[in-house]
């Protein structure tokens, strides 16, 4: 079965590839069949990717498989949130990951009470007119340290911190992050949701 992902980010694709391929699913970028980016006018991650899926199954024809993801600081009130792939142009940077850690290192500086956690919301339909769409949370709690560290993953992860691994995302293994990162855990959890309702 080929299933449309979403989403144009080529990190996620990469990664949500890897975490389904016990499935045999394809999955295919929505910019591979010529589909744009749908609006994501809500203020949680779950109302945004049921938006997303849907305006993907619509144009494509396909199943549907959408994540929208952020980071929440609990010193923010938990943003950026939704808002996180755009975080850096609050503070008049151009949109991108490096942007985005440059701007939240300068928000943080201060700052002690450091917890954060990411979030990952993976919503899949058969169709567009899905009434029973499958929704896979996953959330992995840590720190953000004071400048980055480590080269791997994308986003935020040079700055998140896991203390029970005692590194930051980006100092994993990417086998090892996917074991442990939201992405991670929604994906298995999306996972046992469709061997039990697709398969």
């Amino acid at each position: 079965m080929n299933i449309v992902l979403a989403s144009n980010n080529a990190g996620k694709l990469a990664e949500l590839q890897a975490m389904l391929a016990p499935l045999g699913f394809g999955l295919r970028r929505q910019s591979e069949l010529g589909i744009g980016e749908a609006p994501e006018p809500y203020r949680t991650f779950v109302e945004n990717a049921l938006a997303k899926a849907r305006h993907a199954s619509a144009a494509s024809g396909l199943p549907a498989l959408a994540d929208d993801a952020g980071l929440c600081v609990d010193a923010f009130g938990g943003q950026p949130g939704v808002d996180t792939a755009y975080y850096a142009t609050r503070f008049g940077y151009a949109k991108g990951d490096a942007n985005n850690v440059r701007a939240l290192l300068e928000q943080m500086q201060g700052i002690e009470q450091r917890r954060a956690a990411l979030v990952s919301t993976l919503v899949a339909l058969r169709s567009a007119d899905d009434p029973e769409p499958l929704i896979a949370v996953g959330r992995a709690v840590g720190e953000i340290v004071r400048e980055p560290r480590g080269s791997g993953g994308f986003g935020f992860d040079p700055v998140m911190f896991i203390p029970a691994l005692g590194k930051t995302f980006a100092e994993l293994p990417a086998d090892e992050k996917n074991a442990h990162s939201h992405r991670g855990q929604a994906a298995r959890a999306m996972i046992a949701l469709m061997r039990e309702r697709w398969l």
